[in-house]
């Protein structure tokens, strides 16, 4: 048991299995329901794994089931699931104790493995300063917003403005609205601050950190930070331009806007669909090539050490560039000037078709569950749970208990998954004393 503690890979499912569990505990407490009344254990369990996986995919209406305890509850856990339990154990070791041991650094190694043992400590204050920094922003123009143009108290906006803040920060996407953010479709003061804020957890800190100090100097830039900034933006320039034109003319989503409100709930969907979980247009009224693509795009996620989910941009685009250089008959993978090493090269070979057989595994047990969902509903359903982004088509409340289960197996892997086995392989690397003989086995 004590050797299970020590191993940070298995440190950080343990520690985010507590949250799940504590969170559930406190969701079915009467004074979080609005109903008379405890709420179901699978109801809670649902719940309290999205908020702390930060997925905020719902399986009852967050506006009108929980009260205002109960939506507390969901923006601690939220904030608690995207800071990381374990960056959070330490600095509860830092304000105990005033120091940090070993231990306590290793397992925040875990969560950035950027980190020197050295850093750790002005590292974790500097994450919490930058979450408190965005979400602090956000919070007072989403709120001013709230109470200057929809005429709510000032309380009440203040609420609103925080709760959505920290939901667009961490990349969960709970709204206090039954349509999530769709009476706001065309309202830039709502939806590009929470645009924002999505964006800038979904980089990573790693990136934020080294933008702050190179931001002007591109050039000098590590070459994780240039595939996450300029993967992210090609990305979102791509998923922009391609879901505009897809949906231009469909009358249930962006058909009947303007063309401005057109171009604003476009930018805002493709940069919601890389992990925010919050829509403007009705999701599940998507065209078919609308739906793959934004099945695409949650797959691939966002920037590594961040709050959003999927197999990382950096693990899509280094594997574009070994594709590239075996097309080219290259002996190494380049980027810019640095040479790949082998060992991140199987990485993430090993990530993506773990990811692939993931989301491959749960939509055949999705299907199996129930008979009154679709493949392409089903595998979207399934990818938005595994990439921890929160779109929904709308079948999720309607699932049977065992596919609400299935989807919360699925929003834990893809939560801890990626950490615990980049742990894993990074921790588990050997040195052979010997070599067999080479042979080449036919592919393709």
């Amino acid at each position: 048991m004590r050797r299970t503690l020590q191993h940070p890979a298995r440190l950080v499912p343990l520690a985010f299995l507590g949250a799940v569990v504590i969170g559930t505990l406190l969701m079915m407490l009467p004074a979080a329901r609005v109903e008379p009344g405890g709420t179901p254990f699978v109801t809670a369990l649902f719940t309290a794994t999205s908020a702390v996986c930060v997925t905020g995919l719902a399986v009852v209406d967050t506006a009108t089931y929980w009260t205002g305890f109960g939506q507390v509850l969901l923006t601690v856990l939220t904030q608690i699931g995207g800071f990381g339990i374990m960056a959070m154990a330490t600095l509860l070791a830092l304000l105990v104790s005033q120091r940090l041991g070993l231990r306590s650094r290793l397992m925040a190694q875990a969560e950035d493995s950027s980190l020197r043992l050295g850093d750790v400590k002005s590292v974790l204050g500097r994450i919490a300063l930058t979450m408190a920094g965005f979400e602090v922003v956000i919070a007072v123009i989403v709120g001013g917003r709230f109470w200057l143009g929809y005429d709510y108290s000032v309380g009440k906006a203040a609420w609103y403005g925080v709760f959505h803040s920290v939901q667009a920060f961490n990349n969960a996407g709970f709204a206090l609205f039954s349509d999530s953010l769709v009476g706001f479709v065309g309202d830039p003061w709502i939806c590009l601050p929470l645009t924002i804020g999505v964006i800038a957890g979904g980089i990573g800190f790693p990136v934020l950190f080294e933008l702050f100090r190179e931001i002007g100097r591109p050039s000098t830039w590590s070459t994780h930070t240039r595939l996450t900034v300029w993967g992210g933006i090609s990305l979102l320039c791509f998923g922009f331009v391609s879901l505009l034109g897809l949906e231009w003319n469909n009358p249930d989503t962006l058909g009947p806007l303007g063309v401005g409100e057109k171009m604003l709930a476009a930018f805002f969907q493709d940069a919601m669909t890389r992990s925010g979980g919050f829509n403007t247009v009705d999701v599940g009224a998507f065209h078919s090539e609308s739906l793959a693509l934004s099945t695409a795009l949650m797959f691939i996620g966002g920037g590594s050490a961040s709050t959003a989910g999927g197999i990382k941009l950096t693990t899509f685009f280094l594997l574009a560039y070994v594709i590239l250089a075996e097309l080219r008959g290259e002996p190494d993978v380049v980027i810019g000037k640095r040479r790949i090493a082998e060992t991140t090269q199987r990485q993430a070979i090993t990530v993506a078709l773990l990811g692939v057989g993931l989301v491959a595994t749960g939509t055949f047990a999705l299907l199996e569950s129930t008979t009154n969902v679709s493949f392409e509903a089903a595998l979207f359903e399934v990818t938005s749970a595994f990439a921890t982004v929160g779109l929904s088509t709308g079948i999720t409340p309607g699932l049977p208990t065992s596919g609400q289960l299935i989807l919360v197996v699925l929003m834990f892997i893809g939560r801890v998954g990626t950490i615990a086995v980049g742990s894993a392989i990074a921790l588990n690397t050997r040195r052979r004393l010997y070599r067999y003989a080479e042979e080449r086995p036919i592919v393709g």
